[in-house]
């Protein structure tokens, strides 16, 4: 096992962020948006979503949303509005800071992570996927069509996924993270995931509504089927529906 870097070399890797490999980290969230380091295509710019704004003073405590959640497999029939929607991307990735600062903590502030929206039954907005952008809290379409189905198959055929209103999925682009940190970076993006992914899981808990994180599934055909570029890979699938 490799020796941790000595101080000399953390500061050789600072000044190499500081010329230009890695903009500000305390201004990550604003500085780092979906690139072609996350997706094969560029998004459209000319399907922006804005989300509703967030509620920031929620009805439920956080202890009783930890009681109450729980894993839930099957939903009811009906949409989720875009206010849901958007709460959800907002606990998950959502900024609450100065500089850009998030709800899920990340090593050295650098977000590797991206939230895409699989959306296949919400209110007014067309089936396809959608990348979550935090700094302008709002959906840019990267892809048509309801692929629901095609990622439940993806994910070892577990049926019950293209029941879901809306999946969630949570990328990594691992240079954003390991272009500091080397190796150890990715031990840091699956910590990370694991943040963004609870508070999700206590959001949709709060919301009343059903999830079940997902993490068994065919990587190339997730990757696949989500758009992503090169660097980028799927970490998370959060499956969302009615209770």
């Amino acid at each position: 096992m490799a020796a941790p870097p000595t101080k000399r070399a953390w500061k050789r890797r600072d000044v190499l962020h500081r010329g230009g490999r890695i903009a500000s980290l305390a201004a990550g969230a604003l500085v780092l948006p979906m690139t072609d380091l996350a997706l094969a295509r560029p998004a459209d710019p000319d399907v922006e979503i804005a989300l509703p704004a967030p509620d920031r003073d929620g009805r439920l405590t956080l202890e009783a949303a930890l009681t109450k959640r729980r894993s839930v497999r099957n939903f009811a029939p009906g949409p989720l509005t875009p206010a849901e929607v958007a709460q959800l991307l907002w606990a998950g990735q959502g900024i609450t800071g100065a500089a850009g600062l998030r709800t899920a903590p990340s090593a050295g502030a650098l977000y590797p992570l991206e939230l895409l929206a699989v959306i296949g039954d919400v209110d007014s907005v067309p089936a396809g996927v959608y990348g979550y952008a935090p700094a302008k809290h709002a959906l840019t379409r990267v892809g048509d069509g309801d692929r629901r189905g095609q990622l439940a198959r993806a994910a070892l055929s577990q049926a019950w996924i293209r029941d879901s209103a809306v999946i969630l999925a949570i990328v990594a682009v691992p240079r954003r993270t390991t272009v500091r940190y080397g190796e150890r970076g990715r031990r840091y993006i699956d910590l990370e995931a694991g943040h963004v992914a609870q508070n999700i899981c206590l959001q949709a808990t709060a919301l009343d509504l059903a999830v079940t994180p997902v993490g068994a599934f065919r990587d190339d055909a997730v990757h696949d089927l989500l758009g992503l570029g090169r660097q980028a890979q799927p970490v998370y699938l959060l499956p969302v529906g009615r209770r």
